[in-house]
């Protein structure tokens, strides 16, 4: 099969989705699949570096985004139409699209060739984050929907983001995880050294691996910071750097960091703490519990899914500082506590493989190549919260998070969910549409 990916961010870029289409074009190549890489100009050099990767990757010119001048916005050129063509591609795959997937998907209907679109930035979040505006925030909708309604599938990274597409006129929506390298991130890369430099009084070790930018609120780790006993520790760069290091004078921050120097860092914590309430999965959080750690992150959106509350870690309401305070205390004090949560982390994403993954993928490329247009299929949506539930054969209950726990309620829609919105791990192989 031959995949043309068009991708809003690529290597030398740090960022889910950049890290999202390396592992995914790795995997073809040893599935024995032709994946193309389409993406902009990144503000770095990247001249000779694409030449690592074991596919061809095609730059387009590219311009900043304002008040974000690392990354760049891929521009609609005829480059993108030519670099399909000479691929041959059999089908397009739209990576998080917003600017030049706008432009790929407009060049992948010229050239009537069907596409796959992979949900992963929430655009409309962010306008609300950055406080552009109700107007920004709808007209973010609208473009969205364009730009997925057009691909014969919706790819949604977790239940509560397929509930939310769904709810804003999205179609053909379909749960595609992510997956973890668990060989990578390990508890064994545990380094006593490192640990020691950061918390020379032996503190228990609370840290936060991720972009430093508005979205993430990071800010909400004050709380965390004056914590006695405890130590925060923030991996990763951005435009709010500076800020943070001045609102967070008591933790140690190490930079943006990668491949088995992360590793190191994560098996080096004690408790993994993620702040942005805003994501639509949160890679972060499993590479964190395949290193073996408790993980306290906000009841919403990806980490619904990812943190199994009182089992692997805690979920706590979104935007409160205090509350994720409160969780780290309670697992700072109980070191039983942290071995079974960590034990339990690392079981959970074991069966949760990018090969495996990569895999559900394929059968998503199949289903479109093989049909024009997915039939609407009968998904469970509950009747008290309107979530979607399990897929299949008859009327299912809500997941817990649903106070009222009513049955479902079925009706046409064009959301299949393959497992509850409570549920974890990877979903299983999706049918083929037709």
């Amino acid at each position: 099969m031959r995949i043309a990916i068009i991708t809003e961010s690529f290597p030398p870029d740090v960022n889910g989705v950049a890290h999202c289409v390396v592992r995914v074009a790795e995997n073809l190549v040893r599935k024995g699949h032709h994946p193309l890489v389409i993406a902009p100009e990144s503000a770095h050099t990247t001249t000779g570096a694409d030449s690592q990767f074991r596919y061809p990757v095609e730059r387009v010119p590219s311009v900043p985004l304002p008040g974000y001048p690392t990354f760049r916005l891929g521009l609609p050129t005829p480059r993108t139409r030519r670099a399909v063509a000479r691929h041959h591609a059999d089908v397009v795959h739209l990576a998080s699209p917003v600017a030049l997937g706008a432009w790929g998907s407009h060049v992948a209907k010229a050239m009537d060739l069907p596409m796959v679109a992979v949900y992963q930035t929430d655009l409309p979040s962010y306008a609300r984050a950055y406080r552009l505006g109700a107007v920004t925030e709808a007209f973010a909708w609208r473009w969205l929907r364009d730009i997925h309604n057009a691909a014969g599938r919706t790819l949604a990274p977790s239940s509560a983001t397929a509930a939310d597409l769904h709810a804003h006129g999205i179609e053909r929506i379909w749960l595609w995880g992510r997956g973890v390298d668990t060989e990578r991130f390990h508890p064994a890369r545990r380094d006593e050294r490192l640990r020691a430099e950061i918390a020379p009084g032996g503190e228990v070790i609370a840290g936060y691996v991720g972009r430093l930018a508005t979205e993430k609120r990071v800010d909400l780790l004050a709380a965390v910071a004056r914590l006695p006993g405890v130590r925060l520790a923030v991996t990763g760069g951005g435009p709010m750097e500076e800020e943070l290091r001045k609102a967070l004078p008591s933790a140690v921050f190490l930079g943006e960091r990668h491949g088995e120097d992360l590793a190191r860092i994560y098996a080096s914590l004690d408790i993994f703490v993620h702040t942005g309430p805003f994501e639509t999965f949160g890679q972060t959080i499993q590479e964190a519990a395949a290193s073996g750690l408790p993980v306290v992150a906000p009841a919403a959106g990806g980490p619904l899914d990812l943190v199994d509350d009182g089992v692997t870690g805690y979920l706590v309401p979104p935007a409160d500082g205090d509350a994720l305070a409160a969780a780290i205390t309670k697992l700072a004090a109980d070191q039983r506590l942290r071995s079974a949560m960590s034990e339990a982390a690392r079981r959970r994403v074991l069966t949760r493989s990018w090969p495996a993954l990569t895999d559900e993928l394929i059968d998503h490329y199949a289903a479109v190549i093989g049909a024009a247009a997915a039939p609407a299929t009968m998904a469970a949506l509950c009747g008290s919260c309107g979530w979607p539930t399990t897929s299949g054969r008859g009327p299912a209950a809500c997941a817990p998070r649903c106070a009222n726990s009513a049955p479902a309620t079925w009706r046409p829609a064009t959301t299949r969910c393959s497992s509850s919105p409570g549920a974890t791990g990877a979903t299983s192989r999706p049918r083929r549409a037709g």
